[in-house]
């Protein structure tokens, strides 16, 4: 029988919540997860009321109440911990690295044309399809840009023609779990609100599966988004103009 008394515990408030993940990585004792973009107290059991994580919302979405709840259990949290770890351990990326940040632009050293390179335009992270959530800040009211995997070694003036002034997601439709991304373009897109979706990908036959995924997500939400696809050829030459 699960004993309830009256104790500190989190509340999360949804409406603030972005999905950054931050709180996550914060909690010691693994009582947050995000689920559908945000994030979730998972067992009340797991959450030791002391608020560690407040501090952390860049959102101020999370705050410490009083109310009826399962008691504390160490036990329980370090099996979950333990459960969690294992999880980690046979996932391509669970961690700290993958929440959700604004990225400032590098300098860009001057002096002799062989020293000059690229002005950086990635202004977010992460940018893998896969790890961001439909509610990231960067997604807002965006121009979003859908990158396959290879197109960066194919093409050099990838940050200039594309990243410029567009939020950055990046897949492959052969490698990657294709019903796992075409379920997050979806969500991306209701809940995002975005303008455009731009795919850029390879000329091989597979590669074009990225503008099919982006195609078929914009008519599963419902919402009128400007699409456009472009094609880089294997010898970094470009099909189309750039965005």
């Amino acid at each position: 029988m699960t004993v309830k008394t009256i104790r500190k515990i989190i509340q999360i408030n949804e409406e603030k919540c972005t999905g950054c993940g931050i709180c996550i990585d914060s909690c010691a004792e693994g009582a947050l997860a995000l689920v559908n973009g945000k994030a979730r107290l998972v067992k009340e059991k797991y959450c030791d009321g002391l608020a560690a994580c407040l501090r952390e919302c860049p959102e101020g979405a999370l705050k410490i109440i009083e109310k009826e709840a399962e008691d504390f259990d160490e036990k329980a949290v370090r099996d979950h911990l333990e459960e969690r770890q294992k999880a980690v351990r046979s996932t391509p990326c669970a961690c700290a690295g993958a929440a959700v940040r604004e990225v400032e632009k590098a300098a860009i050293a001057t002096g002799s044309s062989k020293d000059a390179r690229q002005e950086p335009m990635l202004t977010h992270w992460p940018v893998q399809l896969a790890l961001v959530p439909p509610g990231a800040k960067f997604l807002e009211d965006a121009d979003v840009v859908l990158i396959a995997d290879c197109v960066p070694f194919a093409y050099p003036n990838l940050h200039q023609d594309f990243l410029k002034d567009h939020a950055v997601l990046v897949g492959c439709p052969k490698l990657d779990d294709a019903e796992a991304h075409l379920e997050k373009l979806t969500g991306i897109i209701k809940k995002s609100n975005i303008k455009s979706l731009s795919v850029v990908h390879m000329e091989v036959p597979c590669c074009s599966g990225l503008a099919y995924l982006a195609r078929t997500a914009i008519a599963n939400s419902g919402k009128a988004v400007t699409f456009k696809e472009v094609t880089i050829k294997i010898n970094g030459e470009i099909k189309e103009s750039p965005l």
